[in-house]
């Protein structure tokens, strides 16, 4: 059994980065510049867009933040969207979720120009993704394709079991993990909460990459042995014992599955960091795209 270590990863990607944007200044070009939009005092949405900036300092982007009260508009925040996405100094920004209820998120994504949309959430985006065209890839899948890619996991030929059917990880991976090129090439079955016997699917998959926000889900006896594993699912658990009074959880347990895994990611430390090392890349080529 071997760990995808998506923190070790994520770092090599940002030294990678780094080098290039390096580059970038002593060609005397403009380097690549990041913005995040923050809606409210959400603690857990801070913590997350802290980490961006200061990955964006780490690598040498130049970042934005923008935070917004709670009590904001719709129409507000839609024109505030508006001025960023003609800021021709930024080269893509992000609006951090959940939005505040009276909100409408997909409003707010949908307005969001899809040349700076470096989540890769906009429509345009995702269609350019199913039809093999260049664009920007939703941070999450793009970070498991890396990691599959980096660690040398063979998909070709595979069987993908995806559980989870979000437009943020779960059908996204369908696409990409069926796509040709390794990884990829895989033959994918996409489960969610609606579907029969899904232990039946789990136990002959190849892969299995899980996204479903239930902890522990997936047990031993779910999966065959040799299997790649993938957990994409962060929960915060009660844990009276522990100093924080809780403890960051996945999809799989991990201490039963790992004994019968050829490759497992681990939560904390496999796809959430690799997330933002992606949001990076994103970022970087969308500098690249508005130079050409």
């Amino acid at each position: 059994m071997q760990v995808l270590d998506g923190k070790k990863t994520s770092e090599d990607i940002k030294k990678e980065i780094a080098i290039e944007v390096q580059q970038m200044k002593e060609n005397g070009e403009k380097v690549p510049h990041l913005a995040a939009v923050i809606v409210g005092n959400d603690g857990a949405s801070l913590t997350y867009v802290g980490s961006k900036v200061r990955s964006c300092q780490q690598i040498g982007f130049d970042s934005t933040l923008v935070s917004l009260p709670e009590t904001i508009t719709e129409d507000e925040l839609l024109a505030k969207i508006k001025e960023l996405n003609e800021d021709d100094n930024l080269d893509g920004f992000i609006v951090q979720l959940p939005l505040p209820k009276h909100i409408n998120e997909e409003k707010i994504l949908l307005a969001i120009d899809p040349d700076k949309d470096v989540d890769g959430f906009h429509p345009t985006n995702f269609g350019k993704m199913a039809l093999d065209m260049d664009t920007f890839i939703p941070a999450t899948p793009f970070g498991i394709m890396q990691l599959l890619k980096r660690y040398n996991v063979d998909t070709v030929g595979k069987h993908t079991v995806v559980i989870g059917r979000s437009h943020i990880v779960g059908r996204p991976m369908s696409i990409l993990m069926s796509r040709k090129g390794n990884p990829g090439d895989s033959t994918v079955t996409l489960t969610h909460s609606r579907t029969k016997n899904i232990e039946e699917f789990t136990k002959n998959a190849d892969i299995i990459i899980t996204a479903l926000g239930v902890p522990n889900y997936l047990k031993a006896d779910m999966v065959k042995d040799g299997v790649v594993v993938i957990d994409v699912g962060i929960t915060r658990v009660a844990d009276a014992a522990h100093p924080k009074g809780y403890v960051i959880t996945g999809d799989v347990d991990f201490d039963g599955v790992s004994k019968k895994s050829s490759f497992i990611t681990p939560v904390p430390g496999g796809v959430g960091p690799m997330t933002i090392a992606m949001l990076l890349q994103n970022t970087l080529l969308a500098r690249k795209m508005r130079l050409k």
